[in-house]
């Protein structure tokens, strides 16, 4: 079965206009590296140079925000939902 990633709509244009995206990992890192396999391009938007999730983009494990639990090392199980949330700014 494995684990749902929710692509918000400025990378959809990454995805294929896919609005989520069906993948297999062990962890949130797994599950971000398998989604880029898939769709080129995309996780350079959501990870920095080092790898970390960059400080604007939120990434949601089934509603809890993946740096108050072992952030890249979280653990997924069949059936988990990943929500991409970039930062909205402005005034």
């Amino acid at each position: 079965m494995g684990s749902t990633i929710r692509i918000p709509t400025p990378l959809r244009n990454l995805t294929s206009g896919a609005a989520e995206v069906q993948v297999s990992a062990a962890t949130v890192g797994e599950a971000l590296a398998a989604l880029e396999a898939k769709h080129n391009g995309v996780k350079a938007r959501i990870c920095d140079e080092q790898g970390n999730v960059r400080r604007f983009v939120n990434v949601y494990l089934n509603d809890e925000d993946i740096r108050f639990l072992a952030n890249l090392e979280t653990p997924l199980k069949d059936g988990d939902s990943l929500s991409i949330v970039p930062a909205i700014a402005g005034g």
